[in-house]
């Protein structure tokens, strides 16, 4: 849902996602003299709440002594900044936001005119698409705070439950679905190893509904395969499910839903399911309701499920699945890999390139060269990226140095994933690194591209594939491309933002540690209106992203 006031010289632009609420501002220029930041109250009509929302900075000279995690009213330090959202809302909830400017000095504010606005956040169910994000930030504060940053196994069930904040509950919803003899269930998974998980398929096929469920089995290498088999093993599930051994990688992570032999719906996104992957980085789960894209990919898996050569299995999706064309007009496209080329990858970056006002791209292993040469224009267009690392292997050096160049540009803003790991650094609490110990992500997993995202047409592409060499010419994958559907861009941009200022900060705060910065002092507001300069200065990315949130 998307909402936009002005009153007395303020824009406020709300965004509703499902647990996200981005609200993009906007003073005009007689009231921007003097003006300290932003206080905002929240009412949620739903639950009958109404308080001032908090943050962590403070003005130095009412500073109260904040211990680690500790968080102060935006009434008495406000938000100086003309983006900002709330990750605490739920899904399904009527809210309204009242943005108030506040003036004077940190120790006698006084109010300026307010706006409110009133939101409802969206569905996470809903047709023909249902979205599903896990938090993606065990390297938190919240996490912290709550759980003491023990391993959920030992902060116990709250812990995980939080970490999924619905991406398992929906999972499981949805393999529960094939329930009695007419569903069928059918799967390809990389890696298939949380109980909860196979729990969820055999309690299906129990029903009479007929499971079957293809998992990388291909030997070699540092794949999954062992952990696969025994998961499958201890579960009971083996008639069940069957090794993919052929191929490079089988990096799908989709179920298709029938009933009566009709495919109905699909579960797909970036999300594998192990612990790390459910609870730990980043990740979604998309159900498509919608027969022609079942259909689609109950093909694909029936391809997959005898282990086909990759020869063979490249001519395949070069026939049923051809390259899509170059103007993307279809509000609903499956692409399916592995493809003899880079031809679709480069249709990727034509999309990306065809971003009017901006873009926003994750990528968990470096940028593609194709993606660099849209991000490397300088041309007014808002780009961002969210990034796991620079580069990977041999390549990583190189990536460093290609991202260094590319974020130089006034219209591209890159977070690359980090934690924070020392509570004497200000008054932040020290954050987990990551969930397990073999994780090889750690941060960002999810394969997200939105064009446009807050337009009238917006772009969403997500899925298994990481925009790369591999994941197009190599690997099994799964992609969608949703065109022009406002309530699936919104939940994925507020989801995106959620991320990138979540670790934007923490690289800021890892450059200042590596360079011995003393002086940085993040925790602290700016007594005057100096900090709003750079949000009006043209070109700036400051200024483009308050235009852009904003609605102008």
């Amino acid at each position: 849902m998307r909402r936009k006031r002005t009153t007395g010289g303020l824009t406020v632009n709300a965004v509703a996602g499902t647990h996200v609420v981005l609200l993009g501002l906007d003073l005009a220029e007689a009231q921007r003299r003097g003006c300290l930041g932003f206080a905002i109250q929240r009412e949620d009509h739903t639950e009958h709440e109404r308080y001032w929302l908090s943050g962590t900075k403070t003005f130095k000279e009412t500073d109260p002594g904040l211990g680690p995690g500790g968080r102060v009213s935006s009434r008495k330090h406000p938000f100086q900044s003309f983006q900002w959202a709330d990750y605490s809302a739920k899904p399904e909830h009527d809210y309204t936001y009242t943005v108030i400017p506040l003036y004077g000095k940190p120790a006698k504010l006084e109010e300026g005119t307010g706006v409110g606005v009133r939101v409802t956040t969206e569905t996470e169910l809903g047709t023909p698409h249902s979205v599903f994000f896990n938090r993606g930030a065990v390297a938190s504060q919240e996490y912290a705070r709550r759980f003491q940053n023990a391993d959920p196994d030992e902060a116990g069930e709250a812990a995980f439950r939080w970490l999924s904040r619905g991406l398992l509950e929906g999972f499981v919803a949805f393999v529960g679905r094939a329930n009695g003899g007419a569903f069928g269930l059918y799967g390809a998974v990389y890696e298939f190893q949380w109980p909860a998980a196979l729990k969820a398929v055999k309690d299906a096929a129990a029903t009479g509904a007929k499971v079957r469920v293809v998992y990388d089995g291909i030997p070699g290498g540092s794949g999954p395969r062992k952990r696969n088999e025994a998961a499958v093993a201890r579960a009971k599930v083996m008639g069940l499910c069957t090794p993919r051994t052929t191929g490079k990688i089988m990096h799908n992570k989709f179920f298709v839903l029938t009933r009566n032999d009709t495919p109905i719906a699909v579960w797909t996104g970036s999300t594998n399911l192990t612990e790390n992957g459910i609870f730990g980085h980043s990740n979604c789960g998309h159900i498509i309701e919608d027969r022609a894209v079942a259909s689609a990919y109950l093909d694909y898996w029936n391809e997959l499920k005898d282990s086909p050569a990759r020869d063979a299995e490249t001519e395949w999706v070069a026939q049923n699945n051809p390259n899509p064309p170059e103007a993307w007009a279809e509000d609903l496209t499956e692409v399916f890999s592995p493809r003899k080329g880079l031809t679709v990858l480069e249709w990727y970056a034509t999309i990306a390139g065809s971003a009017k006002k901006a873009l926003f791209m994750t990528f968990a292993f470096g940028m593609h060269k194709s993606f660099q040469r849209v991000y490397a224009q300088n041309d007014g267009v808002l780009r961002f990226a969210l990034m796991e690392k620079e580069g990977n292997g041999a390549g990583l050096e190189q990536g460093k140095k290609d991202i260094r160049r590319i974020r130089a540009l006034p219209n591209v803003v890159v977070a690359v994933g980090n934690n924070i790991v020392m509570n004497s650094f200000d008054r932040w609490l020290k954050e987990k690194r990551q969930l397990t110990a073999e994780a090889n992500v750690r941060y960002i997993h999810t394969k997200t591209m939105l064009v446009d995202p807050l337009g009238p047409a917006p772009g969403v592409v997500t899925g298994s594939a990481n925009f790369s060499e591999a994941s197009t010419n190599a690997n099994n994958e799964n992609m969608v491309l949703v065109r022009s559907d406002r309530r699936v861009a919104d939940i994925y941009v507020g989801e995106f933002m959620r991320l990138h200022s979540h670790y934007a900060f923490r690289e800021a705060v890892a450059i200042a540690r590596a360079r011995g910065d003393t002086a940085w002092q993040p925790q602290y507001l700016a007594p005057t209106d100096v900090w709003q300069a750079d949000s009006f200065k043209a070109g700036h990315a400051r200024f483009l992203r308050r235009r852009y949130f904003a609605g102008l």
